[in-house]
């Protein structure tokens, strides 16, 4: 039986080897899935990211799997088939959450770097000279593109399939990622005894900081404004806004003040509290809550009422909309002249 069970395994690695694109066309493919799914409010985006999440269990588990396999049925993986193992993983996770992140990312702000590096990653994993003969070879390098690959599925796939809002996913996702790392980190830094220990304290610290206060440039992955107007007027009933204004005058600025309305779309069952924040040449002037509900095609649709400008209110300004971590959902932008 072990032999049977081996050469049709080794069979199938060999044939899947001769597809290395074959895989980053499925992770592609069921993220774009996934993400109209969401937009659809369908339960079967749960079930995908779910799975995608599982597959990490290959890597977070391989060592174990390899010696049951060993001893259950005589099948000693290579190292080649493992490495590419890990090489599929590492596709079908960037790729996955490609469409989500490219369709949410403010690309007039840092957000366009991250998203710009998850492009890189994803074309990397699917270059075998670069993957192979550049990353792989650099282990702090690749245990980075490790922890990332990690780090932008689970800030997918949380609020998809346990609704947790934006801030909630975003600690979730760097404390699991450095969880999952540290075995990873064990092996980069061999050193043993107090040094060691405290090295690889200071490195996990050094990581959790970064990626912590790096998230004003990452953007929301599952949040997206669909709307955004500044208007001078706003119909409560029908929940609609008035004509979009770019440019008024200061005498225009009246008793009724300005109303920043957007659209938000969210996952279903996601509650999230997002704020409008007014600037005025570089500076916040306002800082307004809302809170939204996902699951509604066309977004949720809120908007924030300004009344007070300052008294030299000419200039250009902005309203930026922000989750309740900072990260930027969109922005929108209009001048006030004399």
């Amino acid at each position: 039986m072990k032999t049977r069970l081996k050469w049709p395994v080794l069979r199938l690695a060999v044939r899947v080897r001769r597809h290395p694109y074959l895989f980053a066309l499925v992770g592609f493919t069921s993220g774009i899935a996934s993400f109209v799914l969401v937009e659809r409010q369908e339960d079967m985006a749960g079930f995908i990211a779910l799975f995608m999440l599982l597959s990490w269990l290959w890597l977070v588990l391989e060592t174990p799997i390899r010696r049951a396999l060993h001893h259950l049925f005589g099948l000693d993986l290579p190292p080649s088939l493992v490495r590419f193992t890990t090489q599929l993983v590492h596709q079908e996770s960037y790729f996955f959450v490609l469409p989500f992140f490219l369709v949410t990312t403010t690309w007039s702000s840092a957000q366009a770097l991250f998203s710009g590096l998850l492009m890189i990653a994803a074309l990397i994993s699917i270059t075998d000279p670069l993957y192979y003969g550049w990353l792989a070879k650099r282990r702090w390098l690749f245990l980075a593109y490790h922890a990332l690959a990690l780090f932008v599925l689970l800030l997918t796939a949380l609020p998809i399939i346990f609704h947790l809002s934006t801030p909630q996913s975003y600690a979730l996702a760097t404390f699991l990622a450095m969880i999952f790392a540290l075995p990873s980190l064990v092996q980069a830094m061999p050193m043993g005894g107090w040094r060691g220990a405290l090295s690889l304290t200071g490195v996990v610290l050094a990581l959790t900081a970064v990626t912590w206060f790096g998230r004003l440039g990452v953007p929301p992955a599952t949040l997206r404004l669909t709307e955004g107007v500044i208007t001078q007027t706003v119909d409560a009933s029908q929940r609609s806004a008035g004509k979009g204004r770019v440019r008024l005058s200061a005498e225009a600025l009246d008793a009724n003040g300005l109303f920043a309305y957007t659209a938000i779309r969210a996952p279903r069952g996601l509650n999230e509290r997002i704020y409008h924040q007014w600037r005025h040449n570089g500076h916040e002037r306002d800082r307004i809550a809302l809170d939204i509900q996902g699951g509604r095609e066309e977004g949720y649709r809120a908007w924030t009422h300004k009344l007070t400008f300052p008294p030299n209110p000419e200039g250009r300004w902005q309203v930026r909309v922000l989750t309740e971590g900072g990260q930027q959902i969109g922005q929108m932008r209009f001048s006030i002249t004399d």
